[in-house]
C-alpha cells in the first residue's frame, strides 16, 4: 500500500465513507509501513481516550528506541478542533524522518487545511469503494488479494448480495479460508451458504428498477432497503419524492442540454441530468402527475390515514409505479388518460 520499493512517508490520511473499511485499510497501512519488525516495538496507537493527539505528535517527535521506524496512529482526527489541526500541520512542516504518522478519519468532518497538509509530505488513502459499476471492479481487486480464489460466478454472487455492506466481504473471505483453505479456488456453490443476510442496496437501485418499470427487482431493493439497509419507511419515501420531484421539475421546462437538465433538478452531474431528463419524456406529463398523486397517497397511508402496515402501504406504491413506466414505454411515451 505504501507503493513498491518507495520509503515510508512522514504522514498518511485514511479516510472513507465506511467506517469499517477505514479501518480495515488503516490496518493494512500500518502492516505494510511495520514490514517485518516487531508491531510490538514499532507501533503506537493513540485514540481520544489514550491522550488523543497530542500524545500521538509527542510520540511523533521522539526516535525510536528498539525498533529501525516509529509508526504512530492517531484516530478519529475528523474530530479534531482547531488547535489540535493547527499542532499537526506544524509538526508536518517538519517531521521526524524516522517516523511515520497515520491519521485515522473516524467520525466528524475532516478539515480541508489538514488534507491538504498531509498531502504535502505524504499521501491520504481513500478507502471508500466505487459506486455503481466500479464496485464489481473494486470486489474483484479486493477478492484477488485475499486469502481465496473465486471465480467469476462467486465474484457475481458476492457483490450482487453484499449490495453496499463491502465491509462484510474481508470477513467473509477469512471464514472462507478458515473452510477450504487459504488459495482454495471456489465456486458459486461453496461461497453461496456462507453469505448469510443480504446486505443492504443503494437507493437508485429502487429508482433504476422503477424507471425501467421492473417490478420484482423493484420491490426486491425495497425489501432490501428495508431490512438490512434499516431505512425507515418514511426515509425510503423521501428517497421517492426527491425522485419524482426531479422528474416534476423538468416536466414542461424548456431544458436543451443534460447539463441544463442537472441544473434544473439540483444535481452536479450532467450524467444524472440527462438519465432523469429522459425518464421524464418517457413518463409524460400525464404519468408524472399520476405518480406524484400515488406518493402523496402512499404518505398519508404511512401517517396512519390507513390500517395497513408501512410495508405492504410501499409495496402497493412501487407496483403502481412501476406500472406506469411499463405503459409510457408501451405507448412510446404518450401521456397516459388513466389513473392506475
Amino acid at each position: 500500500m505504501t507503493g513498491v520499493g518507495s520509503p515510508p512517508a512522514p504522514a498518511y490520511l485514511v479516510r472513507g465513507s465506511d467506517p469499517s473499511l477505514v479501518g480495515q485499510a488503516a490496518s493494512e497501512l500500518v502492516n505494510s509501513l511495520v514490514g517485518g519488525e516487531d508491531p510490538s516495538l514499532v507501533v503506537e496507537d493513540h485514540g481520544p481516550e489514550e491522550g488523543g493527539i497530542a500524545a500521538a505528535l509527542e510520540a511523533c517527535a521522539t526516535p525510536p528506541f528498539l525498533g529501525g521506524r516509529r509508526v504512530v496512529v492517531a484516530r478519529d482526527v475528523g474530530r479534531l478542533g482547531s488547535s489540535d489541526i493547527a499542532a499537526v500541520l506544524s509538526y508536518l512542516e517538519d517531521p521526524l524522518g524516522t517516523t511515520s504518522l497515520v491519521l485515522v478519519a473516524g467520525g466528524g468532518a475532516l478539515s480541508p487545511k489538514l488534507v491538504a497538509g498531509v498531502r504535502k509530505v505524504g499521501h491520504v488513502v481513500d478507502a471508500s469503494p466505487p459506486q455503481g459499476k466500479g464496485r464489481g471492479s473494486w470486489i474483484a481487486e479486493q477478492a484477488a488479494r485475499g486469502p481465496v480464489r473465486l471465480d467469476r460466478g462467486a465474484l457475481n454472487l458476492v457483490e450482487e448480495h453484499l449490495g453496499e455492506d463491502l465491509a462484510r466481504l474481508s470477513g467473509l473471505l477469512d471464514i472462507l479460508a478458515a473452510t477450504y483453505g487459504e488459495g482454495a479456488k471456489l465456486h458459486l456453490e461453496q461461497v453461496e451458504p456462507f453469505l448469510g443476510e443480504s446486505g443492504a442496496v443503494p437507493p437508485w437501485d429502487l429508482t433504476d428498477a422503477l424507471d425501467r418499470g421492473e417490478t420484482e427487482p423493484a420491490l426486491a431493493a425495497l425489501h432490501r432497503l428495508l431490512g438490512a439497509g434499516q431505512r425507515h419507511p418514511l426515509a425510503i419515501m423521501a428517497v421517492l419524492h426527491r425522485h419524482y420531484e426531479g422528474l416534476l421539475r423538468l416536466d414542461g421546462a424548456q431544458v436543451t442540454s443534460d447539463e441544463e437538465a442537472a441544473r434544473t433538478v439540483g444535481t452536479g452531474s450532467a450524467w444524472r441530468g440527462g438519465k432523469v431528463r429522459r425518464q421524464a419524456r418517457q413518463l409524460g406529463s400525464g404519468r408524472i402527475s399520476q405518480a406524484v398523486q400515488l406518493l402523496a397517497a402512499a404518505d398519508l397511508d404511512l401517517r396512519g390515514a390507513s390500517a395497513l402496515p408501512p410495508e405492504p402501504v410501499l409495496e402497493v406504491l412501487v407496483a403502481r409505479l412501476c406500472r406506469l413506466s411499463r405503459e409510457s414505454r408501451r405507448s412510446g411515451g404518450r401521456t397516459a388518460a388513466r389513473r392506475p
